[in-house]
């Protein structure tokens, strides 16, 4: 199995063999997915199927639809109140 080290700065370079078996080139994201045993790296791709199962996990108890509804009319209101208070409409 391939290894790797940390640099001073936090970076890695990820052996050859893996970033061919994974078809990573320069300039490709990663996302780095908790896993039951520790971390998933998965390449971040510009296709929606890509997407399935990145965010699994990452949450405990799933979010509502009303939930949601909620605290976007939330940030609204506040964001709304702060452009009243200061007298600005938002466009300079």
């Amino acid at each position: 199995m391939p290894t790797a080290t940390i640099t001073s700065k936090g970076q890695v370079t990820i052996p050859l063999a893996l970033r061919t078996a994974l078809g990573l080139h320069a300039g490709v994201k990663l996302d780095f997915v908790r896993d039951k045993d520790g971390f998933k790296v998965v390449p971040l791709r510009g296709a929606a199927p890509t997407l399935r199962g990145r965010f699994a996990g990452r949450v405990s108890k799933p979010v509502s639809i009303a939930a949601m509804d909620e605290a976007i009319a939330s940030e609204a209101a506040l964001r709304f109140r702060s452009i009243s208070s200061d007298g600005s409409d938002g466009s300079d």
